[in-house]
């Protein structure tokens, strides 16, 4: 059997139908079966450049280009496969096709050869000498956004790019046209050149890149060292081991050959293949692939032990379906564990998590007395409306708080923040725990008075026979900490947290005692521009040591550098800390996408917005654009409503979604909050006037200590929907605009 590499697709390939691909896919087959089978022909071509190119028959009408690597040890040859064209085309490239290993970074890079006219952009076959003409090149290079900081020289002798793209790159005056130029590059060159445009020093970029000062080994002939250069980091961006027939035909047959599952930045494969001793924190904005790392490494290290027993968990259990399913779309051979304990990959929801943690623990008295203050609290299935019984307990209770701190909002956030992370059972206690992030300074009466009132909520809690799931948390983390001080152990080996900055205290307090501090225990992905639920929390009080082993992603892959510029505009003049309180940045962030402006359209009434919103999405499904991946975000269900009906009354087939997976076939309406984890190819943002964002109601039913805080996660959120949009962003509003918009942000 041949070794079988798959390089991603380069942007001359054509696109092949449905009928192509899968003789694609049978040529491929047979050729990893037998490459000596004579119905491939695998053939040499005599004037090629490059000894290695072969190409083989797809059909009397197709012909694959390969590339042919031989082991001297006599073992099975390793085929490169770049792509299929027509017989004709593929013949004419593959003479003028080369592999090589680039002399300076050590990465493999196959070049697809020219073909006359205008279609196909040149690439070099040679590495030429970059002195000489390159440096009277530099000399009579005008001015460019690259001069101030880099010459010529510096990114074809150091970074290893082509002198022709390094040369259009130098030429380049302006961020927007190296950025265009970027995303025209193939591989880890585009990567590279939207480090450049982001400032990034070279030597940072080298780093990211996994490029070594001895790029090749000169001790090994030209075969060996691209065998080795495929081991290269940037040189999986463009190529993968395809291990077994199943992965081949996951790749095949799902269209996309440098889909996430198959190929990753250099810098997302070192975070999802490190080990850590420790628990680590990937932080990075929407879009730059932390949920991929995180799906990755959870896949690999249940890979490296498949005895081991692995947590991937999420704020809540729609995100941690998407999970599971993008899990399972990466491997459908993953070993999922129906039981947490189980060796496998468990994947659910945290409050889930903390239920199935504490279902499993044994006995809950002792948890209880420490927690609750009392042994008697049972496991049923009742779970405390906490917004309601905190405004009975109000209502019903001579407390003395103050009305403005007397809230469901503030009382339920002091519950879980201060009382249940501390297991305070007793009013002594409450009166010296320290309060840390709440931005509501107690005094002593105002203390006994909040006091009064979280008396009342257990006693009702006990009456009801119900647990709020933040109890429920809370007990689970006793439980689990009983446990391990009692030698029974932990649940899990490994825990892999997404969408980290949405937790609260109960729940990092799960994590932590869900498995034993030590290799590789936690993996944390966050974003706190992201934060749109609860309050912010220190992850040191909890155990959790970091202790340098922190990393922020900054490509997105989703938006494009115009849909990004404008979500990160929403942000600017805010202050975020990360989970270690670190001041957190949108420094560095670009995107590897270019696309059109964001439209920003003021309706002159909410009938006017109606028509406009109804209007464009006629407009994108005229142009046969996926009905389900167009999406209408609102920041409310009234609003979401609304527009489902106003949508249908126009001749637009839409649907809410809710907790029900998107439906094929239909124009999705959903809420801002809904839609965190989701992406869509268009998006509009509806209602974006100043009452609705920031969303008067909620900013008024916070106590004004904490108004600032409020309007930080009003602003995620509007970041968070903002960002779901791939292709084109249109803003809409009536009235005001939302103070969160800037005017040059969009057309």
């Amino acid at each position: 059997m041949a070794n079988l590499v798959i390089a991603s697709n380069t942007k001359a390939m054509k696109k092949l139908d449905k009928g192509t691909k899968d003789k694609v896919w049978a040529f491929i087959e047979k050729l990893s079966a037998d490459h000596t089978a004579s119905g491939l022909h695998i053939e040499p071509l005599n004037a090629a450049v490059d000894p290695r190119v072969r190409t083989g028959r797809v059909d009397l009408h197709f012909r694959a280009i390969l590339f042919k690597i031989d082991d001297k040890l006599g073992d099975d040859p390793t085929f490169i496969y770049m792509g299929t064209w027509p017989h004709d085309e593929a013949n004419k490239l593959a003479e003028r096709s080369r592999l090589r290993v680039n002399p300076i970074n050590g990465v493999l890079e196959g070049i697809i050869g020219e073909l006359d006219g205008e279609d196909d952009r040149k690439k070099r076959t040679v590495v030429p000498d970059p002195r000489g003409e390159l440096d009277r090149a530099i000399k009579s290079q005008p001015k460019s956004y690259l001069a101030e900081r880099f010459s010529l020289a510096d990114l074809t002798e150091r970074l290893g790019l082509e002198p022709d793209l390094a040369e259009r790159a130098y030429a380049a005056s302006d961020e927007d046209t190296l950025l265009d130029i970027a995303a025209n590059a193939v591989g880890w060159q585009g990567s590279a050149l939207l480090d450049l445009a982001t400032g990034l020093h070279i030597d940072t970029i080298r780093e990211k890149h996994g490029f070594t000062d001895s790029p090749v080994d000169d001790t090994l002939d030209e075969d060996e060292q691209i065998l080795k250069a495929l081991e290269q980091p940037a040189s999986k961006m463009q190529f993968t081991f395809v291990e077994d027939d199943e992965e081949l035909r996951r790749v095949i047959e799902g269209g996309d050959f440098a889909a996430w599952r198959t190929f990753l930045h250099p810098e997302q494969r070192k975070y999802v293949e490190q080990n850590h001793s420790g628990a680590f924190r990937l932080s990075g904005g929407a879009g730059t692939g932390k949920t991929v790392v995180a799906i990755h490494r959870a896949r690999s290290l249940a890979l490296s032990d498949p005895t081991a027993r692995i947590v991937l968990t999420t704020y809540n259990k729609t995100l941690a379906a998407d999970l599971k399913a993008a899990l399972l779309t990466l491997d459908p051979n993953a070993v999922i564990a129906d039981r947490l304990g189980e060796p496998g990959i468990y994947v659910g929801g945290i409050d889930a998590l903390g239920n199935a943690a504490l279902n499993q623990a044994g006995n809950i008295a002792d948890a209880a007395e420490n927690v609750l203050g009392y042994r008697g609290a049972e496991l049923t299935h009742n779970r405390t409306s906490a917004d309601k019984v905190w405004r009975d307990v109000v209502q019903s209770v001579s407390s003395g708080l103050d009305a403005k701190l007397a809230t469901p909002g503030f009382l339920e956030n002091e519950y879980v923040a201060v009382i249940l992370a501390n297991k305070v059972t007793t009013l002594e206690q409450y009166a010296k725990v320290a309060r840390p992030g709440r931005g509501v300074r107690l005094s002593r009466p105002q203390r006994i008075a909040v006091w009064k009132l979280v008396e009342a909520y257990r006693r009702q809690s006990r009456m009801d026979g119900s647990l709020s799931f933040p109890e429920i948390l809370a007990l689970a983390a006793e439980q689990l900490r009983l446990r391990a001080e009692a030698n029974q152990g932990f649940f899990a080996d490994h825990v892999l947290v997404d969408e980290a900055q949405d937790l609260h205290a109960t729940h990092w307090a799960l994590l932590r005692n869900l498995v034993a501090e030590g290799s590789n225990d936690l993996f944390i992905a966050e974003d706190s521009h992201q934060r749109i639920y609860g309050q912010p929390v220190v992850l040191s009080r909890f155990g959790i040591k970091i202790v340098g082993r922190a990393r922020r992603l900054t490509l997105n892959y989703r938006t494009t550098a115009q849909n990004l510029h404008f979500a990160v505009s929403i942000l600017s003049g805010a202050e975020y800390k990360d989970l270690e309180q670190g001041e957190e940045s949108t420094d560095e962030y670009r995107s590897a996408r270019l696309g059109p402006n964001p439209r920003l359209l003021e309706c002159d009434n909410a009938a006017d917005e109606l028509d406009k919103v109804a209007d464009k999405v006629r407009e994108w499904l005229g142009a046969e654009v996926d009905p389900a991946t167009i999406a209408v975000l609102t920041r409310g269900q009234t609003d979401r409503t609304q527009f489902v009906r106003a949508l249908g009354e126009r001749g637009v087939d839409a649907r809410a979604l809710d907790n029900n997976p998107a439906t094929v076939g239909h124009v999705q309406v959903l809420t801002m909050h809904r839609s965190k984890g989701m992406e869509f190819s268009r998006v509009i943002l509806a209602g974006i006037d100043d009452t609705h964002v920031p969303s008067a109601a909620t900013l008024r039913a916070v106590p004004e200590e904490e108004r600032a805080e409020a309007l930080l996660r009003e602003r995620s959120l509007l970041y968070v929907a903002a960002s779901r949009a791939r292709d084109e962003l249109v803003v809409t509003w009536s009235g005001k605009r939302s103070e969160l918009i800037h005017s040059e942000a969009g057309e």
